[in-house]
């Protein structure tokens, strides 16, 4: 009997700002890669994930949420998402079923026209609906678009996400294994590292601060005792938000730095030490020269 064929592929995750993106990808991938926040516009560069089986391979593409830019970071954002449904086999259309539909989806469908990439409606967080709000919702996506699967799913429990692994593999061409199968993403350890303390960040403060951060790691190294040493730097856009990050007495930067380090120990599989600092760094967020030193490339 002839050995069946391996199949891989790039697929798009896109959506509105916080309808589960990063919860689908880590479900899928089985492990933390892509932070997780109930704010918006939590994702800000493409994640990728790696899913590996005997038989494929699927490169997932976590994008920022599409949103009304309201920052040169907005910008950045919403260009990387729309420039990534041009590189893929096909795209995950998220969409969240506790909120309903709204001007955000009907704003991404308007881009999903312009492409020939399959699509796939995705209608996330069925766990907090009841099953015959189901029905509407796909006749109403139904009618904007020629979606060519349509799968409920619950990313954060898991619910027919292995069904929608197999709705993605048809659209999947015959090809090679680009990642070896133990790699869960194509980002370096650092970046992984960093998203990790800015998740805590973002859990922790309200209002205009998680916005106004960006987190560095300055140096990373494996100590005589086996120890990874890392050094991190969080920055703010004004004084005030410093004096937040830090909290009273260093409190909210020691918890950050105690529930990050159990995430970061997790993902590398070793013991570390974690130093965090907390720079100023004024109106970052629409000054190209920052973006690009904090890693945010406007050709992406």
């Amino acid at each position: 009997m002839a050995k069946p064929s391996y199949k891989s592929g790039f697929v798009a995750i896109v959506g509105r700002p916080n309808v589960g993106k990063s919860t689908l990808m880590n479900q899928v991938i089985g492990q933390k890669i892509a932070i997780m926040s109930d704010k918006p516009q939590t994702t800000r560069n493409k994640i990728h994930g790696v899913y590996t089986t005997d038989h494929n391979q699927i490169v997932f593409l976590d994008t920022p949420g599409i949103h009304k830019r309201q920052s040169k970071l907005g910008d950045f954002m919403n260009k990387t998402a729309l420039n990534t449904l041009k590189e893929v086999e096909a795209v995950l259309f998220l969409a969240d079923t506790s909120e309903g539909f709204g001007g955000g989806d009907r704003f991404i469908i308007e881009q999903l026209k312009d492409i020939k990439t399959p699509v796939i409606l995705v209608l996330n967080k069925i766990d907090k609906v009841e099953p015959e709000a189901l029905l509407p919702m796909i006749e109403q996506y139904s009618k904007l678009h020629p979606f060519a699967e349509i799968v409920p799913i619950s990313a954060l429990n898991g619910n027919n996400v292995n069904t929608l692994l197999q709705q993605v593999e048809k659209y999947l061409p015959e090809g090679p294994q680009y990642y070896p199968a133990d790699q869960i993403t194509d980002h370096p350890e650092q970046f992984v590292c960093a998203e990790l303390v800015r998740e805590k960040i973002l859990h922790m403060t309200r209002e205009e601060v998680p916005h106004s951060i960006a987190v560095t790691i300055e140096d990373m190294h494996v100590q005589e005792n086996g120890v990874v040493h890392i050094s991190a730097v969080i920055f703010v856009e004004r004084d005030s938000q410093k004096g937040i990050i830090i909290g009273k007495q260093g409190a909210l930067l020691k918890e950050v730095g105690k529930q990050a380090r159990q995430d970061i120990q997790n993902l590398l599989g070793s013991k570390i030490f974690l130093e965090l600092w907390v720079k100023v760094k004024k109106d970052w967020r629409n000054q190209d020269r920052v973006l690009r030193d904090l890693g945010f490339h406007r050709d992406a």
